[in-house]
């Protein structure tokens, strides 16, 4: 089995060795997607890929991998979807964006093992930046390193290990019981 990386710079020259990331990636992909814009999805999906074809050529091995890289272009994507979701609910005078572009985090309670840790969990990841929040997500759901991650996001690696780590300690700070011994155990 060829090395991802290897097919996509390869891909470039020979598009159908393009094909495997596809049957690779897909699914992890559409996770990403579907805990973030639940009702887009599968568009979203269908769009990520047409972006990587598209864009191919732009990889390049020595920042990271092709993971990271594909997880990057669907991020790209998504951020694109909810910024055409504000302008026209803006222009359609609505107050209040969809709920699965205003709200991607309404699905974190479903996703939760721990019922008693969820609410407080959940409010934490609100309240956590942006930048930390996502990152976070993108390893413990995404199941990205945190190269991979920081290479999705667009940031050095050892920044995104710095704010994993502050992400991780704020979602610790002032848990409690069950919920910091789970927090522990799963983010530590």
């Amino acid at each position: 089995m060829d090395p991802d990386e290897d097919l996509l710079t390869r891909s470039a020259r020979e598009p159908t060795a393009f094909e495997p990331l596809v049957a690779r990636h897909s699914a992890a992909l559409h996770g990403y997607l579907v805990r973030r814009a639940p009702a887009a999805a599968d568009d979203l999906l269908s769009e990520v890929w047409l972006q990587a074809y598209a864009h191919r050529a732009t990889f390049d091995a020595a920042r990271g991998s092709a993971r990271g890289w594909l997880f990057g272009v669907a991020r790209n994507v998504l951020s694109r979807h909810r910024q055409a979701a504000a302008r026209a609910a803006g222009r359609a005078g609505q107050r209040d964006a969809d709920a699965t572009t205003a709200d991607p985090w309404q699905a974190v309670d479903q996703r939760l093992d721990a019922a008693s840790v969820a609410p407080e969990l959940r409010r934490r990841l609100a309240e956590l930046p942006a930048s930390e929040r996502e990152l976070l997500l993108l390893v413990a759901w995404e199941q990205l390193t945190p190269a991979e991650a920081a290479a999705a996001v667009g940031i050095p690696a050892g920044t995104a290990r710095s704010r994993l780590h502050r992400a991780r300690a704020r979602l610790r700070d002032g848990l409690t019981g069950p919920a910091r011994t789970t927090l522990t155990g799963d983010f530590a």
